[in-house]
C-alpha cells in the first residue's frame, strides 16, 4: 500500500479491552499508508488489550476524550473486543465524538463488536453494515441492513466481523480515508 494517507490523522477509539489486533494490525496498515494515527481513550496512562477474553499488550494512550478535538482529525477507526465497545457505548462523550465524524461525512471504520458504540450513538440506522455475528440483533433492531460479509462499505462507513478479515478491512478502510469525506454519506 502506497503512501496513499499521507497528511491524513486517524483517531483510534479504544478503551481497555480491546481486542488487540484489531487495533494492532489496522494501526500499522494506516501507518504504513502515510497517516498518522493517535490512541484516543477515556483516560490518560495507558490501555489494556486482550487476545480473547486473555490480557495482552498495554498501549499508551495519546488523547483522552476530554483533550481530543475531532475536528482535528480525517477519520475514526474502531476497533471491537468483548470490553472496550462495551465501555464506550455508555458514554456520551464517546458518542459525541464519533457523531463529529458523521455529521462531517469524515470515513470511520469499525470491526467486530465495535458498532456497538455506533449503536448507542444512533448512527447506523439505514446504514449497510456487518459485525461479528454475535450483535446482529443488536444493529438490525438500531436500524443497520446487516450482512454477513468479509467486509462492507456505506458511503464513508467501513465494517468487518472479526480477525479473520482484518486484510479485506484494512484495504478497503485504506481507500475509504484516502478518498475523505463523501459527499453522499448519511449525517447524523
Amino acid at each position: 500500500m502506497a503512501r496513499r494517507l499521507d497528511g491524513k490523522k486517524v483517531a483510534i477509539l479504544v478503551a481497555d479491552g480491546f481486542e488487540q489486533v484489531e487495533m494492532t494490525r489496522p494501526r500499522e496498515a494506516l501507518k504504513e499508508a502515510g497517516a498518522e494515527t493517535k490512541i484516543v481513550s477515556l483516560k490518560p496512562g495507558k490501555v489494556q488489550g486482550m487476545n480473547h477474553a486473555d490480557k495482552a499488550d498495554q498501549f499508551d494512550v495519546d488523547l483522552t476524550l476530554e483533550q481530543a478535538r475531532p475536528e482535528e482529525f480525517d477519520a475514526l477507526m474502531i476497533p471491537g473486543g468483548l470490553f472496550n465497545p462495551d465501555v464506550m457505548r455508555t458514554n456520551e462523550k464517546a458518542h459525541n465524538f464519533a457523531r463529529h465524524f458523521f455529521r462531517e461525512r469524515k470515513p470511520v471504520a469499525v470491526i467486530c463488536h465495535g458498532p456497538q458504540v455506533l449503536i448507542n450513538a444512533d448512527l447506523v440506522r439505514g446504514r449497510k453494515m456487518t459485525s461479528w455475528p454475535a450483535i446482529r440483533v443488536d444493529m438490525r433492531n438500531a436500524g443497520a441492513r446487516w450482512v454477513d460479509e468479509e467486509v462492507v462499505v456505506d458511503n464513508g462507513l467501513v465494517s468487518s466481523r472479526k480477525p479473520d478479515d482484518i486484510p479485506a478491512f484494512n484495504r478497503k478502510m485504506i481507500e475509504e480515508f484516502a478518498e475523505g469525506p463523501h459527499k453522499s454519506a448519511v449525517a447524523a
